[in-house]
């Protein structure tokens, strides 16, 4: 009698325990999601692309350069025409470009760390703002980022209620702001 009595008492406390968990609510937000789908994350984005695209175009200008000279350096008639000094200036030249590519790559990567980074900076501010609008709405307690969880409920998924307060306030802030104005040439 006594195993069963504790048997139901066990039972009622499991259902009441599972029955109270399902109740604590909370909030899972996908931060690369945010990034990706956010209208404010895609402006970033593309400002980050620009950015990688100038750097690049810089350091392939220098290479095609570089490889102008090598095949000049590879034309036994070319180098044979060339007088001692001006073969000295090519070979400078194509030292000066070599180290100015290096130097450039350099500083591709730290401008590019230092972009993402600012990226990474802003946008979490953008979706800890977004983020908090929602949790006091919806009035839940706590609210976190998706890779801090092992597993979890897909409803507690407030992701894409957080990208729609960020699309919002990045559209406050774009009538707010008025736009540059363009030069006419």
């Amino acid at each position: 009698m006594k195993k069963r009595t504790m048997l139901i008492v066990a039972s009622a406390l499991l259902c009441f325990s599972s029955a109270f968990a399902k109740e604590i609510p909370y909030g899972i937000v996908n931060f690369a999601t945010c990034v990706q789908e956010s209208k404010q994350g895609k402006v970033e984005q593309e400002s980050f692309e620009k950015l990688r695209e100038q750097m690049t175009s810089l350091i392939t200008d220098i290479e095609k350069q570089m490889q102008g000279i090598s095949e000049k350096f590879n034309d036994a008639e070319f180098v044979d025409s060339l007088s001692p000094e001006a073969e000295q200036e090519l070979k400078a030249r194509f030292q000066t470009l070599g180290e100015e590519r290096n130097q450039y790559q350099n500083q591709y990567m730290q401008i590019l760390q230092q972009a993402n980074m600012q990226l990474m900076q802003t946008m979490n501010n953008h979706v800890n703002l977004a983020s908090t609008t929602v949790r006091k709405n919806r009035k839940i307690p706590i609210v976190v980022r998706e890779e801090a969880c092992f597993s979890y409920e897909p409803e507690f998924d407030i992701t894409k209620q957080v990208i729609e307060e960020m699309d919002k306030s990045f559209e406050k802030q774009a009538k707010a702001t008025p736009p540059a104005k363009q030069t006419s040439p």
